[in-house]
């Protein structure tokens, strides 16, 4: 351990009481809960099977595995927990789910598809509720443990009790089709450990360390898990931020952070100041920031990185101007200190800013990527053979069996799928049994029919040749017997959009086949294999970074976790940052932090713009400074324009001229 500095080699060797550790931003948090894994391993001869580390994106938990394999012999990190909450989660329920009513293979509903849900239920029920407000109020019931029973006698408006009556039939939808949603994979885990003191005991007793990363970042649900895996005098080591808890707005409570010292009387806190991002001047920029908030934990990051060069504010025109300028710093900076693309990030608060600087870049042929684009999963082909796999391991999964009833089309029509689902509703059972049903013939007949049955029959017989056969081949065989490739080449607009959708399917196919084993390559069954690509679906949303030589634009939200050679930050003005609605909520404590997260992410150098002027519903409005500029201390910040430093319009001349002197130098040649 003689590459950690003292507070990560105490956090690292405290094993006998929980500890907090309060790890700043570029502290090195990651290495040491790795260290810490190893050794518990090596040092302490802890079981793998005793320890279960949590963090919250696939990427950080895929980030940590890998390190650990430089550490740690790999059959000794055989059984080694190290997952999101929700594949935890996800785990527990596989586990002990029939306690609270679930069957095996039960399905996990995606966010589109627990919008299809509710869409069709607020049709049903007349409601004139968007879904997407629906479900943002019942994934909060949710993450506070409100039964649909509870919403409902709570309700003190027209909105709540409408979406009180949503959540009933909603709850109903998802248990009559042996389906949880991604809400579901914390709260009926705690539902599960709390009602049954025996599980509780077994995944307490099995615990023998948990470690968390990202603490700031849990929700209620997710302190109600930690609490009941771990007792009063248990081993438990959190690691986290105060100053970067930024997701309020899905649950995150930085106060669980004060709630350990409560819960956790021995606790001990350790404190991880040093930084090894960032320079000496834009640390010193970012702890005066964040000062002006409250804390519970002081703290303040240094860096032995030397001072560095100065912050600079740049005032640009309005936002046509801001982007313009940008782009132009980026390209003279690419040619004349022969600086990546790829080194470069452009941070704002809200999606809509990207718009102007999308344009600036590509006028000038600069390769860019934003953070948040489609998903893999995303993909309607994708999303096709991912209803077909849900199918084939839970039958009774509706919203998978309207997504493939018609693709490809088997001209069964609207009608007959109401009336399927009339005679489902008045049955009792889900659609693919009422395929089967003896009484289904009250509804429909004739050719409908037939339709309907030999979909369900041929689907029947590929699920029972997968449970005796080569799952693999059989999977292949699905998609062969529909000739699902013909289908998109037919249905493509053109012949390139259906050759990049077919090799879609490929990548999704090989993915399939790998994941179908086990470590030790063991097969595993194909309902685990369908969760883990739900959940997948659901966390990753391709978390994996570009390796291009590409710009990064994206928020400040994205951001976290990122680190940049040079980072600008844009928009910094009133009502853009802070947002506007979080000055009239007094919000201001989390945008102050979503600051400091942004100017955290850049190691060399750190520009901030604003304009004095944008277009707002139509006409040009005066834009005010962020009162966080105000904070950054005179001595290691200069503003472009001021006497003695170059204007932003000359600046942009001589980026322009230089450029042009390369461009015909390259000519030259």
């Amino acid at each position: 351990m003689n590459h950690l500095n003292p507070q990560q080699k105490a956090a690292v060797l405290h094993t006998e009481t929980p500890v907090l550790v309060l790890a700043g931003a570029g502290s090195g948090k990651t290495g040491v809960i790795t260290e810490k894994i190893a050794y518990l391993l090596n040092e302490k001869q802890y079981s793998p099977h005793s320890i279960i580390a949590v963090t919250f994106t696939n990427k950080a938990a895929m980030e940590m595995r890998e390190r650990l394999r430089k550490k740690v012999d790999a059959k000794a990190i055989r059984g080694l927990s190290i997952s999101t909450f929700h594949r935890l989660g996800l785990n527990m329920l596989h586990k002990d789910g029939t306690h609270i009513g679930l069957r095996k293979g039960f399905t996990i509903m995606d966010q589109s598809d627990s919008m299809s849900a509710l869409r069709a239920i607020i049709s049903e029920q007349n409601s004139a509720m968007e879904e997407r407000v629906a479900q943002s109020i019942i994934s909060n019931w949710k993450s506070t443990f409100v039964s649909p029973e509870q919403a409902l006698g709570e309700s003190s408006d027209d909105q709540t009790r409408v979406a009180a009556l949503l959540y009933a039939d909603y709850d109903r939808l998802l248990r009559a089709c042996n389906a949880v949603d991604f809400d579901d994979l914390i709260s009926l885990p705690v539902k599960l450990l709390r009602e049954h003191p025996e599980v509780q005991e077994r995944w307490s007793n099995r615990t023998r360390h948990l470690l968390i990363d990202e603490y700031q970042d849990t929700n209620a649900a997710q302190y109600e898990i930690i609490r009941l895996l771990v007792d009063r005098f248990g081993a438990l080591t959190a690691v986290g931020d105060d100053d970067q808890s930024i997701y309020s707005w899905r649950g995150a409570r930085p106060e669980n952070l004060l709630a350990l010292q409560t819960d956790y009387p021995n606790l001990r806190v350790i404190k991880l100041e040093q930084n090894y991002r960032s320079s000496q001047r834009i640390l010193r920029c970012a702890n005066e920031v964040i000062s002006h908030n409250p804390h519970v934990f002081e703290k303040k990051l240094w860096s032995a990185l030397g001072i560095g060069d100065e912050l600079r504010i740049s005032i640009c025109r309005h936002g046509i101007d801001e982007a313009e300028w940008v782009v132009a710093e980026i390209m003279t900076q690419h040619f004349q200190k022969g600086r990546r693309f790829g080194d470069y990030a452009i941070l704002y608060r809200s999606n809509f800013q990207s718009r102007v600087f999308e344009q600036a870049l590509r006028e000038k042929q600069i390769a860019y990527a934003i953070s948040g684009g489609n998903s893999f999963f995303d993909r309607t082909e994708i999303k096709d053979m991912l209803a077909y796999l849900k199918l084939l391991v839970n039958p009774d999964d509706d919203t998978a069996f309207l997504r493939c009833i018609n693709t490809p089309r088997r001209e069964i029509g609207p009608t007959t799928l109401a009336k399927l689902g009339e005679y489902a509703r008045q049955s009792g059972s889900t659609l693919f049994a009422a395929c089967h049903s003896m009484g289904i013939t009250e509804a429909l007949s004739g050719k409908p029919l037939h339709r309907l049955q030999r979909f369900a029959n041929w689907l029947t017989l590929t699920a029972d040749n997968a449970e005796r056969g080569n799952t693999m081949d059989v999977i292949n065989c699905l998609f062969n017997d529909m000739d699902y490739s013909g289908w998109l080449e037919r249905n493509s607009d053109t012949p390139q959009q259906a050759e990049r959708a077919i090799a879609n399917t490929e990548e999704f196919l090989s993915w399939l086949s790998r994941i179908l084993k086990d470590d030790d390559g063991n097969d595993v069954p194909l309902s685990d294999a369908v969760s883990r690509l739900c959940l997948q679906d659901m966390l990753s949303r391709q978390e994996e970074d570009s390796h291009q030589d590409q710009v990064q634009l994206m928020t400040f939200h994205a951001a976290k976790g990122l680190e940049f050679p040079h980072v600008f930050m844009v928009g910094m003005e009133e009502e853009i940052l802070p947002h506007s609605n979080s000055v009239e909520e007094g919000a201001l404590e989390e945008e102050r932090r979503l600051a400091y997260v942004g100017m955290t992410r850049a190691r060399h150098t750190l520009t901030f713009t604003r304009a004095k002027s944008r277009q707002k519903y139509g006409e040009l409005t005066a834009c005010e400074p962020s009162r966080f500029l105000d904070d950054l201390p005179e001595e290691d910040v200069v503003i472009l324009g001021q006497a003695g430093v170059v204007d932003t319009g000359a600046q942009r001349v001589a980026g322009k001229q230089a450029l042009q002197g390369l461009m015909d130098m390259l000519a030259d040649d």
